[in-house]
């Protein structure tokens, strides 16, 4: 059995996906199961609720062998790494209660060296917290994902610009969440291995804003370039959409090690150890599809 958290979000939903048609029996936990496409409704198991609640993820992982993990954000949280380890404390306890063998979960580059690096900081507090349990666990090591472009197809369609509290010229990894949701898929199909590792997701490219800018000008045929924002005007712009404090000052602190600590030059440099999805195919089959909707 393989359980799958958070199965409507963007990771996800494309693990269910993934695994839909293979042989393993897969449970979902979900708030709302109405959300659920109808074709997995009907060849899944759901436990509904949230997948903090103990009684769910005790009800949940009984009889589990793997669980797909992620927490979902909480853009209102007094504090992120808190939020990151109390979502996941009861799950620690039922993966203990009942035995289950293997844990893949949503985590970060960084390992190592982010230092007061907000959301890379909790997410990386979640893989240790997961870890003392000791069970067989990898953590899915990712960068900057590209669907997060996808939020500034208004301005790129109005504006030709894109932004970013990132230095133009600097490379900035990055991943497609498709990647992530089919390695995910591979590991919680494989009954094969065991202790804990990270597993990097990283695209081919090594890109920088400006570079990503080229290629969405010869996508869209048409141009567009790339803005910076300082990390000032970042932060007034996620409060402005409602975010705690906390929240706001997580994603800046996130940005700022990525510019300053380096902590997506993690990167596998072998090609072959990177993912399929490069930066261009992706413009081609999601950005241009939104920005001509």
């Amino acid at each position: 059995m393989i359980v799958i958290t958070a199965p409507t979000s963007q990771n996800g939903r494309q693990v269910l996906v993934d695994l839909l048609d293979g042989p393993e029996p897969v449970r979902v936990i979900a708030r709302d199961p109405s959300r659920l496409p109808q074709d997995a409704r009907e060849r899944v198991e759901v436990v509904q609720g949230s997948h903090d609640d103990p009684r769910v993820v005790t009800e949940a992982f009984d009889g589990a062998d793997a669980v797909f993990w992620l927490v979902p954000p909480n853009p209102r949280a007094d504090s992120v790494e808190g939020h990151y380890l109390d979502f996941t404390r009861p799950a620690c306890a039922a993966v203990g209660e009942h035995g289950v063998k293997r844990v893949v979960a949503v985590s970060t580059l960084g390992r190592g060296i982010a230092k007061n690096a907000g959301h890379l900081t909790a997410a990386l507090a979640m893989d240790e917290l997961i870890e003392s349990t000791g069970v067989n666990y990898r953590a899915l090591r990712m960068p900057f994902f590209m669907e997060n472009l996808l939020g500034q197809v208004p301005a790129i369609k109005s504006q030709g610009t894109f932004y970013l509290a990132s230095p133009g010229d600097r490379t900035l990894a990055t991943c497609a969440t498709r990647d992530i949701a089919a390695t995910a898929a591979r590991l919680l199909r494989d009954d094969s291995w065991r202790g804990q590792e990270g597993v990097p997701v990283v695209g081919p490219d090594d890109l920088s804003p400006d570079g990503m800018a080229r290629v969405m000008s010869e996508v869209l045929e048409r141009p567009v370039r790339f803005q910076e924002v300082s990390l000032a005007d970042y932060k007034q712009t996620l409060l402005g959409y409602g975010m705690s404090d906390a929240w706001a000052q997580g994603m800046v602190d996130m940005a700022k090690a990525q510019n300053e600590q380096g902590v997506y030059d993690q990167a596998p440099r072998d090609a072959g150890a990177r993912a399929a999805t490069g930066f261009r195919q992706w413009c081609e089959e999601a950005l241009k599809p939104a920005v001509l909707a």
